[in-house]
């Protein structure tokens, strides 16, 4: 009786649905994606529109082969962004992963379905560990903010290269007449010149510098506000979303924004202070062969917040006692200036680290 009862209540349980492992290779309008068993047997792989539509196909296809825990994308920032946030939103742990590399495609080959299969080893063998961003929270707003900035700020640039330029080439009354003025002065100047009355090739010379000029001044006059304006929102969200990153000596908005871009919205992806250390390109590489060891700088990681690392550093070294008796005692130990300013931004990133993800905290300097 006891042995019928145990036999037929397991036989109505529900099947136990063994767990895969999801790879996409992203593109802007196809996305390819390849579902791999945990011994690393292909299971399927399908083609879908980088639709919301095809978000939704793609993972149902996926389930119809097993549990899908985990999902290698490439390119969670740009072709894979809306996949990934889709995923995330399903409970799927999403993992950023680099195409592969050149030898390995000389020995398989080139072809969206192997990049598929490619990113879901990635994930099942442990190589592909950093998770991707969620992109749907102020953070991202900031990212967007701030290329616009960018943006803005290179324009601005190459306008005023542009217009001090034609200044050089100007008539030499226009050029004698503007050359004493500072730069607002001089693109409010400029922005006011208008057509002058007359004819003559000489007149229509003349004509077509203060034109250019005018168009020149006005452009650059409206690249101002718009930084303006994306300054002043950027810092609104900082002292919003992440007012502890202003109070250390050196950090100001634009800092503030750049660190918690390379980030996140999710800042809990990154384990250590020693991932986000390594994301930023400030950790130490070791360098060694035969009885030689040393460390070299990291080379790697995110451009934008190393320099941003750097730019603390400097500040600090200028108007912080702290930060100066440092350097003093670690120049007394026989360190360089480099290897100092490397550990200074190291220590740096470990400060901003535990501001937004607070951990166990470990002493600044």
């Amino acid at each position: 009786m006891t042995t019928r009862q145990r036999s037929t209540s397991s036989s109505t349980d529900p099947p136990v649905r063994r767990e895969v492992v999801l790879g996409v290779d992203t593109h802007g309008e196809v996305h390819v994606a390849a579902v791999i068993s945990p011994l690393g047997k292909i299971q399927g792989t399908e083609s879908f529109p980088a639709t919301a539509a095809g978000y939704r196909q793609l993972l149902v296809w996926a389930r119809k082969r097993g549990t899908v825990r985990r999902a290698g994308v490439e390119g969670t920032g740009t072709f894979g962004a809306g996949l990934s946030r889709y995923l995330l939103a399903q409970d799927v742990q999403v993992y950023e992963v680099n195409r592969p590399d050149r030898s390995a495609r000389r020995l398989l080959g080139k072809s969206d379905p192997l990049d598929a299969q490619a990113a879901a080893r990635a994930v099942l063998s442990g190589r592909a560990r950093a998770r991707a961003k969620t992109g749907d929270g102020p953070v991202h707003s900031a990212r967007m903010f701030k290329l616009a900035k960018v943006s803005a700020v290179k324009a601005r640039t190459q306008a005023i290269n542009q217009l001090k330029a034609v200044l050089v080439i100007a008539d030499p009354a226009l050029r004698e007449r503007l050359s004493s003025l500072g730069n607002a002065e001089l693109f409010r100047t400029c922005a006011r010149l208008g057509l002058r009355d007359g004819g003559g090739d000489d007149d229509a010379v003349t004509q077509a510098t203060h034109m250019t000029l005018s168009m020149l001044a006005q452009r650059i006059e409206q690249l101002t506000g718009q930084i303006d304006e994306l300054n002043r929102r950027l810092t609104r969200l900082v002292e919003r979303h992440a007012p502890q990153l202003l109070v250390p000596v050196g950090i100001g908005p634009d800092s503030a924004v750049t660190l918690l871009i390379t980030m996140g919205d999710n800042p809990e992806r990154l384990n250590t202070e020693a991932s986000f250390a390594a994301l930023c390109g400030v950790s130490p590489v070791e360098y060694s062969s035969g009885r030689r060891s040393t460390r070299r700088l990291n080379h790697g990681g995110d451009r934008q917040a190393n320099a941003a690392l750097h730019r603390i550093v400097f500040t600090r070294l200028r108007h912080d006692p702290r930060t100066q008796a440092y350097y003093e005692r670690r120049t007394q130990e026989g360190k360089t200036r480099r290897e100092i300013i490397r550990c200074l931004k190291r220590y740096a990133a470990r400060e901003v680290f535990n501001l937004v993800r607070p951990v166990s905290r470990t002493p600044a300097l």
